[in-house]
């Protein structure tokens, strides 16, 4: 028997909705006829799968949304390609120009990566996305012992300039763009990438590209960090300083929300986490004397798409509406594109299960759709065996193909913002601004992210979305679909990558044969240079680093020096 729990809509709170205007009486009216007349008697039928329905933010949703789920509009209309941008920062968006299709690659020795680079170039990419292994990540040379059993096993390895140039080889890199997945040690990968250009003849203002290089976000969620906070953030603005004024192609930071999601974060706490980062590096950035429309154009930000397709959406469109705001009426930005909140979107690799991976592809699929929905400038979808090990071949491929489906077979980039006047999508947008500004407010008062990150607030907000979301699914509240529900005992299949500890012992010599031909007092010069630059809060590091990378300083020796600067940061735990 039905329970009467379910039988009738709950009672709205009295605070759920504005007053009704007179507009919308009539709107108002229909609603209540609806609910007694249509909805009551269908419920006592068929009652609710569910006492409660909410988004994975744990945002509550509603069964219907129409006019009066949203304030009666006031002034002009929201349009694509104007102020706030919630519904684009393009006029016609794909129907002029498709998304990037970046897939993320790096395996084994530059080499090896090389191979694939050209690989999905002639399979139809059109840019790449670099992806290092730990040593490179965490600053380490390939000989390094900490290095030992990691080397080309999450990512490719690059421990100096020479590395650098053996995987961009016969790369045109004056007109492929290029994004870089490295923070700690960002400025010194950026040189090596600027260093191997000018080799071949390609002069810095013709390179396009992005390095990620947000730092803060190490220490909110991915922990790759190098220094304490506040040399690492400086280092960070002696990027984008440089890259105003020798790069005007390239983008000298990607502001992260994807790690914040895959440390387990909510979509609220990924936005709004994510923003505040970027306000930051713009404060910072002004205060070292830069005018915010001379670098705030090139600042670009990289998302997480995860299953919750409409929250999804709604948390892309709300993004370019904060930016925008906080960008003119905050810092008084004058230009257009420094209103422009330009992201790349990576599909949720946290959503991937190793069970069954097969069903992964869809859930790509999804997420991809969403990201494209939501309005993204790059796609990376993910291949279904990322739950197992390094993507293969055929993985790879599936999941290129995957976009050029979604852009060529399903009509979806025909239309500008879709979802623009869904009264949903439009309704949990503004919630999402809504959460988001409370996250920013809270934030303000403890004195700005730095500060924030010092006390612990972003990891102890992390860890309890984190821990609830889990709670959920082990006890079978969150379903999952071949985890903790319709779980098979098949067993899994896939074509195996595996990469061996060959990678190091090649990276390892040709270590050696540098260090031994090299000029080793200009290498030494070159150091003691940097250190001085690193001790001199005046200078802007990035040309000491250059003259480094130039004189064949390995990786690990330039950030060995900028650590004896800087010194090193321990995190204090949080329990």
């Amino acid at each position: 028997m039905a329970s009467s729990k379910a039988a009738t809509p709950p009672p709205e709170a009295p605070s759920a909705r504005p007053p009704v205007p007179s507009a919308l009486q009539g709107v108002a009216e229909a609603r209540r006829r609806w609910e007694e007349e249509t909805l009551g008697p269908a419920l006592q039928r068929t009652p609710e799968r569910r006492d409660r329905f909410e988004t994975l933010s744990w945002i509550p949703v509603e069964r219907l949304y129409d006019p009066l789920a949203r304030p009666a509009p006031g002034g002009e209309p929201e349009l694509p390609g104007e102020y706030p941008f919630t519904r684009g920062i393009h006029a016609s968006m794909y129907r002029g120009r498709l998304w990037s299709m970046r897939m993320f690659s790096g395996f084994a020795t530059p080499e090896e990566t090389n191979k694939r680079f050209h690989y999905l170039l002639r399979h139809g990419e059109s840019g790449l996305s670099i992806a290092f292994d730990d040593p490179t990540l965490y600053g380490l040379d390939a000989d390094a012992p900490e290095s030992a059993g990691e080397v080309g096993k999450c990512g490719v390895n690059v421990s100096s300039v020479e590395d650098m140039a053996r995987l961009l080889r016969g790369i045109p890199l004056g007109k492929v763009t290029t994004s870089m997945t490295i923070n700690g040690p960002a400025s010194v990968l950026w040189a090596m990438y600027i260093a191997t250009a000018e080799a071949h003849r390609t002069p810095p203002e013709a390179l396009g590209g992005t390095t990620q290089n947000d730092i803060l976000k190490e220490y909110i969620a991915q922990k790759e960090f190098l220094y304490p906070p506040r040399p690492a953030l400086r280092l960070v603005i002696d990027t984008i300083e440089y890259g105003a004024k020798h790069l005007p192609r390239w983008n000298p930071i990607s502001v992260s929300g994807y790690h914040i999601r895959e440390a387990g974060s909510t979509a609220v706490q990924e936005l709004a986490f994510t923003l505040a980062d970027g306000f930051a590096y713009v404060e910072a950035t002004r205060e070292r004397g830069l005018p915010v429309d001379d670098f705030a154009p090139r600042i670009s930000f990289f998302f997480n798409s995860h299953n919750d397709f409409f929250e999804e959406i709604a948390k892309f469109r709300a993004a370019r509406r904060l930016w925008a705001e906080r960008l003119r009426e905050r810092y008084g930005a004058k230009k257009e594109r420094s209103l422009w909140l330009r992201f790349h979107t990576q599909t949720a690799g946290c959503s991937c299960t190793a069970q069954q991976p097969e069903l992964n592809i869809v859930r790509t699929t999804v997420q991809a759709l969403a990201g494209v929905l939501g309005g993204t400038q790059s796609l990376h979808t993910n291949s279904y065996d990322e739950a197992l090990q390094l993507p293969s071949e055929s993985a790879v491929r599936i999941a290129l193909r995957t976009q050029q489906i979604l852009a060529e077979e399903t009509g979806v980039a025909d239309f500008v913002d879709p979802f623009g006047g869904s009264y949903y999508v439009e309704w949990l947008t503004d919630r999402l601004c809504e959460e988001a500004r409370r996250y920013f407010d809270r934030i303000e008062e403890m004195g700005g992210v730095v500060a924030g990150i010092e006390r612990g607030f972003f990891q102890r907000e992390i860890q309890e979305a984190s821990f609830r979301f889990q709670r959920e699914v082990d006890a079978g509240e969150r379903k999952v679909v071949g985890v903790n529900a319709y779980a098979t005992e098949t067993p899994v299949r896939v074509p195996k990558l595996r990469i061996s500890e060959e990678a190091r012992r090649k990276q390892s010599e040709r270590l050696r044969r540098l260090r031994a031909r090299r000029n080793a007092s200009r290498t030494a010069r070159s150091l003691d240079a940097l250190q001085k630059a690193a001790g001199d809060e005046r200078q802007n590091t990035m040309p000491a680093i250059l003259e480094a990378v130039k004189a064949r300083a390995t990786l690990g020796e330039i950030v060995q020096a900028l650590g004896e600067v800087f010194g090193r940061y321990r995190e204090r735990s949080l329990y």
